[in-house]
């Protein structure tokens, strides 16, 4: 299997897993207006997938998975296309911060765990940021929901993001260490 085929079964594959991860494992808050918010580990899985395929291919697999999620539960249906943005970028920020700090390359489990640390707590400060506000303009210019609503939407969404930004930054770097070694072989190039 040639390197390019080999990475694209491996984004599948995260794509797969980022579904599952937020599928199965969410617990769903019911907000206004028909919509919803949840906690969630899978942003956490959206890194992961970015430290292991690099920025683009991760962020794609968080994106692809994602908005499949989206799709398919009818609660999150009109959040796909804001899901694939945002998730994208999350597997983006976390990939580059890891690359430019060159974290494949380090042995020393303490430059790993502040690589990680900082990578994950970069790309989900965006999302903290990102998700409420975009959300925001989303609901109100895109989909009609008055203003009031919208805003009441925008602060559980901001206080349920910021919940799992914290969660996710450790899962994702205990995820990290857990796997590395025995994983990262394994990847192509």
């Amino acid at each position: 299997m040639n390197s390019k085929t080999k990475k694209l079964v491996f984004t599948a594959m995260f794509a797969v897993i980022n579904y599952v991860a937020f599928t199965y494992g969410k617990i769903t808050i019911p907000v206004t207006a028909g919509t919803s918010t949840a906690i969630h580990i899978a942003n956490a899985i959206v890194v992961l997938s970015a430290w292991f395929l690099g920025p683009v291919y991760g962020g794609l697999a968080g994106a692809i998975g994602l908005s499949i999620a989206d799709l398919l539960d009818p609660r999150y249906i009109t959040s796909a296309p804001k899901t694939f943005i945002l998730k994208f970028t999350i597997g983006l920020i976390a990939g580059i911060v890891a690359e430019q700090l060159k974290l494949r390359e380090h042995e020393n489990r303490k430059d790993i765990i502040s690589i990680t640390m900082l990578s994950s707590f970069l790309a989900l400060a965006f999302n903290v940021v990102a998700d409420p506000i975009v959300g925001y303009f989303y609901r109100k210019y895109l989909l009609g929901i008055p203003q009031d609503a919208a805003k009441i939407i925008a602060t559980w969404v901001a206080g349920t993001t910021a919940i799992n930004a914290i969660i996710c930054v450790f899962v994702s770097v205990i995820l990290y260490l857990a796997l590395y070694k025995s994983f990262l072989p394994k990847l192509p190039e």
